[in-house]
């Protein structure tokens, strides 16, 4: 099994306590976005924008985020037509994290899919049930 695929669908947790502080040291100016359905409340996930991101989401009225792994503007959905559009942008008190309110305009949020195929709603399809142990919500 790849290792890709035993981190996004197996049920041994490996939580990466280091991605903030990695993000740190690679130098990338961004704040944290949480990603949430307008309608539900459901948080579908997290991501990081710069500020070209965030002047890309206000003038596409649709989610766009920056990739800290790949290094680049990802428009959220360009490839799998999982697109977000946005309703509304909020800012923390400290003004150091943003919620991005969306509405999902494919099947999906997540660029996984689930046992049938389908776009996953969110990125939280699991729950962790110990400090190594996680079981799929999804079936």
């Amino acid at each position: 099994m790849p290792e890709d695929n035993d981190l996004e669908e197996g049920t041994a947790a490996r939580i990466d306590f280091d991605k903030v502080a990695q993000i740190g040291r690679d130098g990338h100016q961004v704040v944290p976005v949480v990603l949430q359905d307008a309608d539900s409340g459901d948080v579908l996930f997290i991501g990081y924008a710069n500020d070209e991101a965030l002047r890309l989401t206000f003038e596409r009225r649709s989610a766009v985020l920056y990739s800290t792994s790949r290094n680049e503007i990802w428009h959220k959905g360009a490839t799998s037509g999982d697109t977000l559009s946005l309703v509304d942008v909020r800012v923390n008190c400290e003004q150091n994290s943003l919620l991005y309110r969306v509405r999902r305009d494919g099947g999906g949020a997540c660029h996984t899919r689930d046992a049938d195929g389908s776009s996953r709603p969110g990125c939280y399809y699991r729950a962790v049930e110990g400090p190594s142990q996680l079981r799929h919500l999804d079936g």
